[in-house]
């Protein structure tokens, strides 16, 4: 039996397989960021389809921190109830489920939360974009800059959240510090134009992230496990660089986190530099988006190293874990697309992903509808009405 399917652990959590299933927001929540019977649906289908760790979609920790529709949210107790029955679904069917933490920063939707973005630097953005956007040239103010008190709220949110998320059962929590969302938005110059403790140099751009991950590891204890996420760069001009990841990541090991996650890119990067890039990937010679950026980073890490983006066979999987460039496997759209592919791998089926990362499935998500594989559900039905 491959590597892949090798028992593990991550601090106190124990893994039947190095396959994750990487954060994605679902729209499938309820309209006040609360479990529906439709999200632990899925979160079931990932833990019967042999998913070794769930990591949730994007939870949001504070109001104005909300990134979209029918987001997940964990930003009060009175979700706890909700949470802790999606949890316990989940460990029912044999799966393990992480929480991911986040705040989306100037992408937040505004129009949803009725609360004003905030950010490392206040600035405008166009109003199209619900906060989101580029900025305009009425000079509008759509983003307030986090103040000294707000910096300190904000790390509240993040430990409160994470308490939660122990409380409800949750085998482990992830920071996300990614694709654009706040905790990168400070890492990154091209955001962050702060002249105080928290702005200019490196060290400084950190600080906030690691405050978060500091406060949540003294919250949650020495034994739980945290996680983070991490962009191996934005690819902005002048933005966060793969210098900065490596820097970044051994000062995140340094403040307790478990395991990293690598990923990269950001929606301003462009479509071609997504974390979620759209285009029909070549198997195997184009796969793996940040192949190099992780052999880099996790030279400098004694914590294991997780790696999504582009991964579509089995066979590259295979030889990612083997060869030691990364120690676990993060798949997000494949799972869109085929809930059951990690069992169908183990059981010998090796064909790859179906997945042809057309990004249709994230259309019905961002309607509220929730995420799924469009374009194979219209094949289906092809294939249906010729039978019939």
């Amino acid at each position: 039996m491959s590597g892949l399917f090798d028992v593990t652990s991550i601090a106190s959590m124990t893994l039947g397989n190095r396959f994750m299933r990487s954060a994605t927001g679902e729209g499938m929540a309820g309209e006040d960021g609360s479990v529906t019977p439709k999200l632990t649906q899925t979160m079931v289908d990932l833990a019967r389809g042999g998913v070794g760790l769930i990591i949730s979609g994007h939870a949001y920790v504070s109001c104005e921190g909300q990134a979209g529709l029918k987001q997940l949210g964990v930003f009060s107790d009175a979700l706890n109830t909700g949470l802790a029955a999606m949890v316990k679904a989940v460990h029912a069917a044999g799966g393990k489920i992480a929480l991911q933490l986040a705040h989306a920063g100037d992408q937040a939707n505004t129009k949803l939360s009725g609360l004003p973005s905030v950010g490392p630097t206040a600035h405008a953005t166009d109003s199209a974009s619900n906060g989101a956007g580029t900025p305009s040239s009425d000079g509008r103010l759509s983003c307030r800059a986090l103040d000294q008190a707000g910096i300190e709220t904000l790390i509240e949110a993040f430990v409160r959240a994470a308490l939660r998320a122990q409380s409800a059962g949750f085998d482990a929590v992830q920071v996300h510090a990614a694709h654009g969302y706040l905790m990168h938005q400070f890492l990154s110059p091209i955001w962050n134009s702060r002249t105080d403790e928290y702005g200019g140099t490196l060290e400084n751009r950190a600080r906030l992230l690691l405050h978060v991950v500091r406060a949540v590891r003294a919250a949650v204890g020495p034994k739980y496990p945290v996680l983070a996420k991490l962009d191996s760069e934005d690819f902005m001009p002048g933005g966060f660089s793969l210098q900065d990841a490596e820097i970044v990541a051994v000062q995140l090991q340094e403040t307790g986190v478990d395991a990293l996650e690598i990923s990269g890119g950001c929606r301003q990067a462009g479509e071609h530099l997504m974390s979620a890039r759209k285009g029909k990937i070549r198997i195997p010679d184009g796969e793996v988006y940040y192949r190099e950026a992780a052999k880099m980073i996790k030279s400098r890490l004694s914590i294991p190293l997780i790696l999504v983006g582009g991964i579509r066979s089995y066979e590259v999987a295979d030889e990612l874990v083997a060869s030691g460039v990364a120690d676990y496997i993060s798949l997000s759209r494949p799972l869109i697309c085929e809930p059951e592919l990690v069992k169908r791998w183990r059981e010998g089926d090796r064909r790859p992903s179906l997945c042809v990362s057309d990004n249709a499935c994230y259309g019905p998500g961002f309607a509220g509808e929730g995420i799924r594989c469009v374009t194979f559900e219209k094949k289906r039905g092809r294939a249906d009405k010729q039978q019939s």
